[in-house]
């Protein structure tokens, strides 16, 4: 089995979880990249890394990298995207991978011209759970879907310095939680949604704090997302088919989903994967992806997100510095 060689972009949340998930494996990153070198030292000096660059740039002209994790604010990605995949390296990016639709269709361009492997780092598409129940609705027991209803609520302090609610580093609801929420619908829609309504409440800084939106594609299936990042929901999933609904809570790294059938209203639990391990399914499916084995990361879902997040914020006007 041939071992990638990955080096993370950035040194936060996700950084630490990749490099336990690299762990977990009986591996590690090779190397580590940060704005802030000291906490690059740090960072590797904790999981044992061998390398850390003294300059970002290093990172892409390191001949030994194979794969980078880009985990750095959303309005830098595509500044480190254009870098990397010209490099000829694979990239997984943590999402929301882009800051719109153009930005993602260069990023797309740079991939197939250099022949190499882009990806957004969404979970939905890498927990077991979502396989399975793809497995069951392919089967047809449940009909045809109908509706899907999706709730994504966070309780952030109102400061509008830290990031959620910063203009300047991509906040806002929309790209944060609401990118998980059009993943999730994305994923059970049989095609992406071509008729979008929306409203929306600012913060005072001038990004999306809240947001309700409604969908419908040529299928006439719809779908329902509520959205805050200041007031707390259940992270639910609910999927209505003719003969049944799923419901999945947590779902961004879902585990365990219920479906309810309609006839004699009788309950079956699917459980599949690990919470835990979510990030381990992702690298799982990335070197799979790398090898030419499968084609396991769904770039065509996160191109139909991304277009439809990109609609949706020039219905609302609202537009980051880097935009105007």
């Amino acid at each position: 089995m041939i071992e990638y060689r990955w080096a993370t972009l950035g040194c936060g949340v996700i950084a630490n979880q990749l490099a336990q998930a690299m762990e977990e494996q009986g591996g590690k990153l090779y190397s580590v990249a940060n704005r802030t070198h000291e906490k690059a030292i740090a960072f590797a000096q904790k999981y044992g890394i061998e390398k850390v660059y003294d300059r970002i740039e290093d990172v892409f002209e390191d001949e030994n990298v194979d794969i980078i994790y880009i985990s750095t604010p959303h309005n830098t990605h595509i500044e480190y995207l254009r870098k990397a995949l010209n490099a000829g390296k694979h990239v997984l990016c943590e999402k929301s991978i882009t800051l719109n639709a153009q930005e993602l269709e260069e990023a797309v361009a740079l991939a197939k011209k250099n022949h190499v492997i882009l990806a957004e780092a969404m979970t939905i598409y890498h927990m077991p759970v979502y396989k399975k129940l793809e497995e069951i609705i392919s089967s047809g027991v449940l009909g045809p879907l109908k509706l899907i209803q999706m709730n994504f609520g966070s309780y952030k302090d109102y400061d509008m310095t830290n990031r959620f609610f910063s203009r300047n580093l991509a906040g806002g609801a929309m790209l944060d939680i609401g990118v998980y929420a059009l993943s999730f619908v994305r994923w059970f829609m049989t095609s992406k949604p071509d008729q979008i309504v929306s409203q929306v409440k600012y913060a005072p800084t001038g990004v999306d704090e809240q947001a309700g939106i409604l969908l419908k594609n040529k299928e006439e299936e719809m779908a329902t997302v509520i959205l805050s990042l200041h007031a707390k929901q259940p992270k639910r999933g609910t999927i209505a088919f003719d003969k049944g609904y799923i419901e999945i809570y947590e779902y961004p790294r879902g585990e365990e989903a219920v479906i309810t059938y309609t006839a004699d209203g009788h309950r079956e639990t699917i459980k599949e994967g690990s919470t835990d391990l979510a990030l381990s399914y992702e690298v799982l499916d990335m070197e799979k992806a790398v090898s030419g084995k499968e084609d396991s990361m769904h770039l065509d879902y996160t191109v139909d997100v991304m277009d439809m997040m990109t609609q949706i914020r020039k219905d609302w006007g609202m537009k980051y510095p880097e935009e105007e």
